[in-house]
């Protein structure tokens, strides 16, 4: 890291409150997001229910298309990928803004095409609906996508030397309402109006808050930039270089960190726009009630998450914390997939021990990356993380509703039920593997000597 940053920093980081203001504003940001990106997991059973009875008529394979559209223009158009590029040429004010526009729009199709009917048009070979649904997800994934860099680089820029595990923990917590009230809320919401497109446009509003908080943060942002002289010959210093993308793919660590984060949350985000059906199929659980359950996963990453990080900027030991987590995993869905206790206490149980390895991984994972990575490529390095780890949320949803469509679906005489064992098996692969590469990372560490396991806050 260059003097000339160094002294921005320093800055930037003298006023404790200046810094917990900031990071607190771009935290509410996302959290609006990430209420839109899990909005339609408890509404599953309701949109692949026939029309006739109510609901949409989706298939399972449709609804796992839709999913894994999050990931579709990040992964295809590379666009998360470009929007590292502009985050470290254009700074995190343009990136935020700009990203937080797609948010919304991509989140105004969505509802669009939720609350209006197509008749038999198809696109694609899927119905209108669902393609048009997609692509609103798309586009809002794109922009989520590149909010979550930029935000990360927002808190490692006025974190670094104080405690960077701890605000990005509470970042991630903050993230985690969004998700656990959308896990939640999202099924009430809709039965209360008696319109499924109701959470949507909930969301949707939300969004639009969450935009004019983070203009709020650009304008503290640009004020505390203009107190500091040396600010415009540090965006120069700081410019992307081409040769800057070299060094960060010959970086042993950083491939390690980023194939990490693409087998963890494989494990858990696709995982999560299926648990609800889950909870009404294997455990039995009222499906007024179903999405309860999944939605204590991010209510206790509240808690854990920052406490994780607390502990990793004063002790350490970051590197074996993603062990521990990526330990749990695997375990969570070797449990889901035996076939024991399906009852609904023993699901919660489970789903506590997610909720402690979903808190143990990113609150370690994420404050490690400026560690690897120096702050002038740390843009790009967040968003090829982001990139690679998109191809996860994009495919895995696909995978696992077409394995549950051709393998788990059963038609009895009462109706359709599903065996969910497979695809718990095949998320248990991902923590597996997860596990190694973990191990690998720590190994790695100790020849590069990163300082994962030392403490980050500089005494």
């Amino acid at each position: 890291m260059t003097t000339v940053t160094q002294n921005i920093q320093q800055k930037l980081s003298d006023s404790k409150a200046a810094r917990w203001t900031a990071m607190a504003i771009v935290s509410f940001t996302m959290m609006c997001g990430y209420f839109i990106t899990d909005v339609m997991a408890p509404l599953e059973a309701m949109l692949t229910t026939s029309v006739e009875e109510g609901g949409l008529g989706w298939t399972s394979a449709e609804y796992g298309f839709f999913s894994g559209a999050y990931g579709y223009i990040n992964v295809f158009l590379l666009m998360l990928f470009f929007g590292g590029i502009i985050l470290d040429k254009m700074g995190v004010r343009f990136t935020g803004v700009m990203s937080c526009i797609f948010m919304f729009v991509g989140a105004a199709i969505k509802w669009y095409a939720i609350s209006h009917t197509f008749g038999d048009a198809t696109v694609f070979g899927f119905p209108a609906q669902v393609a048009l649904a997609a692509f609103g997800f798309a586009v809002f994934g794109m922009g989520a996508e590149i909010t979550g860099i930029t935000v990360s680089k927002v808190i490692v820029k006025w974190f670094t030397g104080h405690e960077l595990a701890l605000a990005m923990g509470l970042q991630v917590a903050m993230a985690r309402i969004g998700t656990a009230a959308a896990l939640a809320c999202s099924l009430p919401i809709a039965n209360a109006m008696g319109d499924i497109s109701a959470p949507i446009l909930f969301g949707a509003i939300c969004l639009c808050i969450g935009l004019i908080a983070y203009i709020v943060y650009c304008v503290m942002d640009r004020k505390l930039d203009q107190s500091v002289q040396t600010t415009e010959n540090a965006e120069k210093e700081e410019g992307f270089q081409m040769s800057d993308l070299k060094q960060i793919f010959t970086n042993k660590g950083f491939w390690l960190i980023t194939i990490l984060c693409l087998m963890f949350y494989a494990g858990v985000f696709p995982f999560l726009k299926f648990a609800t059906k889950l909870m009404i199929y294997k455990y039995h659980v009222e499906p007024q009630l179903a999405g309860m359950i999944p939605a204590m996963l991010p209510f206790g990453t509240i808690l854990l998450t920052p406490l994780f990080g607390s502990i990793y900027d004063r002790i350490g030991k970051g590197a074996t914390l993603m062990i521990i987590g990526s330990a749990l995993l695997t375990l969570v869905h070797v449990l889901f997939a035996l076939p024991i206790l399906n009852e609904w206490w023993f699901a919660i149980i489970v789903m506590i021990l997610l909720g402690i390895a979903f808190s143990l991984v990113p609150s370690a994972m994420w404050p490690s990356v400026p560690k690897i990575i120096p702050m002038k490529q740390l843009g790009s390095a967040y968003a090829i993380i982001f990139y690679i780890q998109n191809i996860g949320l994009s495919m895995v949803p696909v995978l696992i509703g077409w394995v549950i469509e051709k393998y788990s679906t059963i038609q009895t005489a009462e109706g359709v039920t599903y065996d969910y064992t497979l695809p718990m098996v095949i998320f248990a692969v991902f923590g597996f593997i997860a596990i190694l590469i973990a191990m690998m990372l720590k190994k790695e560490d100790g020849i590069k000597n990163y300082g994962l396991e030392k403490s980050n806050i500089q005494k």
